[in-house]
C-alpha cells in the first residue's frame, strides 16, 4: 500500500521530535541536574578497582587528639615552624600546608616566616575572591601559594576540580596544581600549552580540556576559572597519613618522608574542612573526607596524567550530546510503533533501557561521561506516545472495519480482515482495490404480491425471520453482504482481501454455489414455517458470477459503505432477475455464469441453459443452473 510504511514513520519522526524537544527544554531547567548526578555517582562507584602506582604523597595529619594534646586552636607558629622545619630536614621534595596562615598566630611568628621563605619547595593556601582568606604575608606575591578552593556541587558533592582563577588581573594556581608542578619540576616535565589549542594545558602527555557549562549532566554550571571532570578512577585513594604530634615527636622514619610530597591538613572535625564525593553513599558524617584528601587526590591525578598518560574525564559537545538524545527518542518511539503488547513492550522496554545504562556505564569507564537521564527520559515518553497513539489509531481503524463488515461476516473473517489490516487499510480508509471476486444476488419470487397481503408489521416481521436466516447462512459460507435492498441481498465471496492463488479463487466460487443451495434448504425450512401460521410462501432466484470488481468504501467518512462495482457485478443481477417466469424445482433457481463453472471443477450437478443474450450486455453468455452436488 503506498503511505502505509511512511506514514507511521513519519509520526514516530514528529512525535519523537516533540518529545526530544520538549525534554531538553526541561533540561534547560536544570530540573534533570540531580537525576544525572545521581546515575553519574552510581556508575562511578560501580567502576572497577583500577590497580594504580602508589603516589609519593604523605598526609600530616591535625587531629582532634592533636589539638588537646596541643590545647590550642589554631596551632601557634612555632609549632607550625617546627613540623615545616622537620619535614624539609627528612627530605621532603615539596610540603603543602593546608591550614590558612593570614593572621600571626605568636609565639613563633618571625620563625614561621623564615622557614617558609629559605624553603620555596613549601607551598601554602589562600582561599580566593574578595571574602576569602590571603594567603601569608611572607608568599605573597611568590609561586609558594596556591588557592584551595573545593567546587561543590547542589548536594555538596565534589565532581570537579580547578587548575586556575583569574580575577581580571591576576592568574592564580591552585594549591593541588602548585604542589604536583614543583614535584613533575625535578622529574623534568612543565606545563606546555596544547597543540590542540594554546588556551588549553598539557601536563607530559595529556591535554586537560576545560570544563563547559553544559558538559555531561550539567546545566549552566558555574565554569569560570579552569575546571576539569575529576578522574574518579577508583575508590579514592589512601594516603600514608601520620599525626602531627608524632612528627613533632620525631616517630615518623625519614624514608616516609624523603622525596615525596607531604601535605599538612586537617583531620580534626571541629574544624568543618569537611566534603562529600561520589563514593559517599549517605550524608553522615562517616561519608565526609578531609579536604586535604581532596587536594592529595588531585595533585595523584596530575601526577597519573603527566607520567602515565591517563586521560581526564570528558564529555560530549553540545550537538552530540543532542544527536544521542534524539536517537534514543527516535528509537522510543519505533519501539512503540511496532509493539503493542503491554507485556512486550515492558520487556523490550526493560531490555533497551538496559543497553542504554550499559553503554552509557561503559563510555564511563572510558572517562566519556554521556546523559544517561534524559536518553532515558526522551526514550520511554515516546516509546509511551507513539504506543497510545498506534493503539488509538487502531481502535479507530478497528471501529471502522468493524463498522463496515461486523455485522455481515462471520468473525473468523472478522478476524482475519483486521489481522491484515495494514495490507487493507490506507490512513484508516479501506484501499480501492482491483481483484477477483464470486458475487451473488437473491431475490424472493412473488415478493410484490405478498406484500401487497401483509399488514406492514407483520411484513416487516416475515421479512427479518428470512434475511436472519439467509444472512446466518452467508456468514456460515465465509460471504460478506454487501447489501440489503428490500427482500433482495448481494453477497460477495473474495472480498477485502484479494486471492492470490487460482485455488483461493474456485474456492470462493464452491463457496457461493454451496451457499445457495444451502439457503434452498433453508427456504423450505422457512416455508413450512410460514405455512404454519398461515402467511405466504416463497421461492427465490440466486444469480452468481465470477470476474473482476473494484472493491471500496464508498461514502463519506461519516457513512461508508464498502461494495463492489464493476461488469461482473451487472452480470451476477442480471443472472438474477433473468427470464423471471422460468421456474426451478424446490423453489429455489440458481444460475451461474460460464467463468464460475470452471471455478467449481465439477462439484456440482449443472443444467446448461445455452447461451443468452442478458440485458445491457452485446456479447452472448453461456449460463448453466445448478441443481445440487
Amino acid at each position: 500500500m503506498p503511505k502505509q510504511g511512511a506514514f507511521p514513520f513519519l509520526i514516530v519522526l514528529l512525535i519523537s521530535g516533540a518529545v526530544f524537544f520538549l525534554l531538553l527544554g526541561i533540561r534547560s531547567t536544570g530540573y534533570l541536574e540531580n537525576l544525572e548526578f545521581i546515575a553519574y555517582d552510581w556508575y562511578i562507584r560501580m567502576q572497577p578497582d583500577v590497580p594504580l602506582s602508589p603516589a609519593p604523597i604523605v598526609i600530616i595529619s591535625v587531629t582532634e587528639d592533636d589539638i588537646r594534646r596541643l590545647e590550642r586552636w589554631p596551632i601557634s607558629d612555632q609549632t607550625m615552624a617546627k613540623a615545616l622545619y622537620a619535614l624539609i630536614r627528612d627530605g621532603a621534595l615539596v610540603v603543602g600546608l593546608d591550614i590558612y596562615r593570614d593572621i600571626k598566630v605568636p609565639p613563633g611568628s618571625e620563625t614561621l616566616d623564615s622557614v617558609i621563605k629559605k624553603n620555596k619547595n613549601i607551598i601554602t593556601v589562600m582561599k580566593f575572591g574578595d571574602n576569602g582568606v590571603p594567603a601569608p604575608t611572607v608568599t605573597r606575591g611568590t609561586t609558594q601559594v596556591g588557592f584551595n578552593d573545593i567546587l561543590v556541587d547542589p548536594g555538596g558533592i565534589v565532581r570537579r576540580g580547578l587548575l586556575f582563577l583569574d580575577d581580571g588581573k591576576e592568574v592564580y594556581y591552585s594549591f593541588s596544581l602548585r604542589l604536583a608542578l614543583h614535584f613533575l619540576q625535578v622529574q623534568g616535565i612543565v606545563p606546555k600549552p596544547s597543540l590542540l589549542n594554546p588556551q588549553f594545558l598539557t601536563l607530559g602527555g595529556t591535554t586537560i580540556i576545560p570544563f563547559e557549562p553544559n558538559d555531561g549532566g550539567y546545566v549552566r554550571a558555574d565554569s569560570r576559572g579552569y575546571q576539569f571532570l575529576i578522574d574518579y578512577k577508583s575508590k579514592l585513594e589512601k594516603f600514608s597519613s601520620f599525626s602531627l604530634m608524632r612528627l613533632l615527636s620525631g616517630h615518623i622514619p625519614a624514608d616516609k618522608i624523603r622525596d615525596k610530597i607531604i601535605i599538612i591538613g586537617v583531620f580534626a572535625e571541629s574544624v568543618k574542612d569537611f566534603f562529600y564525593t561520589p563514593y559517599s553513599r549517605g550524608f553522615n558524617v562517616h561519608q565526609q573526607v578531609p579536604g586535604v584528601v581532596i587536594h592529595a587526590n588531585l595533585v595523584s591525578q596530575f601526577l597519573r596524567f603527566a607520567l602515565e598518560g591517563r586521560s581526564p574525564k570528558n564529555s560530549l559537545s553540545e550537538t552530540n550530546e543532542m544527536l544521542w538524545i534524539l536517537t534514543w527518542s527516535i528509537l522510543g518511539g519505533m519501539i512503540g510503533w511496532l509493539i503493542r503488547s503491554t507485556w512486550k513492550l515492558l520487556i523490550i522496554g526493560s531490555i533497551n533501557l538496559f543497553l542504554l545504562c550499559l553503554s552509557t556505564y561503559i563510555a564511563l569507564l572510558y572517562n566519556w561521561w554521556i546523559p544517561f537521564v534524559p536518553s532515558a527520559l526522551t526514550w520511554m515518553l515516546s516509546a509511551f506516545i507513539m504506543t497510545t497513539y498506534m493503539s488509538n489509531r487502531e481502535k479507530n481503524q478497528r471501529f471502522v472495519l468493524m463498522q463496515l463488515f461486523s455485522r455481515y461476516v462471520s468473525p473468523e473473517v472478522a478476524a482475519n480482515i483486521w489481522s491484515h489490516r495494514k495490507e487493507f487499510l490506507n490512513e484508516g480508509r479501506p484501499n480501492p482495490q482491483k481483484m477477483p471476486v464470486t458475487v451473488m444476488f437473491t431475490d424472493l419470487r412473488g415478493f410484490t404480491s405478498i406484500s401487497e397481503k401483509l399488514e406492514p408489521i407483520v411484513l416487516v416481521e416475515w421479512l427479518n425471520t428470512y434475511m436472519e436466516s439467509m444472512t446466518q447462512v452467508v456468514m456460515d459460507h465465509g460471504g460478506v453482504v454487501d447489501d440489503y435492498a428490500g427482500d433482495g441481498i448481494k453477497i460477495n465471496f473474495g472480498v477485502p482481501l484479494p486471492r492470490s492463488t487460482q485455488g483461493e479463487i474456485n474456492q470462493d466460487a464452491v463457496n457461493a454455489v454451496k451457499c445457495g443451495l444451502t439457503m434452498k434448504k433453508e427456504l423450505i425450512k422457512l416455508n413450512k414455517l410460514w405455512e404454519k401460521r398461515n402467511q405466504p410462501m416463497a421461492g427465490m432466484r440466486i444469480g452468481i458470477f465470477t470476474g473482476q470488481v473494484i472493491a471500496a468504501a464508498i461514502g463519506s467518512t461519516k457513512r461508508l459503505k464498502y461494495t463492489t462495482i464493476g461488469d461482473t457485478v451487472n452480470i451476477a443481477a442480471r443472472l438474477e432477475s433473468y427470464d423471471k417466469k422460468f421456474e426451478a424445482e424446490n423453489l429455489c433457481r440458481i444460475l451461474i455464469g460460464e467463468t464460475t463453472l470452471k471455478c467449481l471443477e465439477g462439484q456440482f450437478k449443472t443444467k446448461p441453459l445455452g447461451s443468452i443474450s442478458l440485458k445491457g450486455k452485446h456479447l452472448n453468455l453461456r449460463i448453466f443452473c445448478i441443481l445440487g452436488e
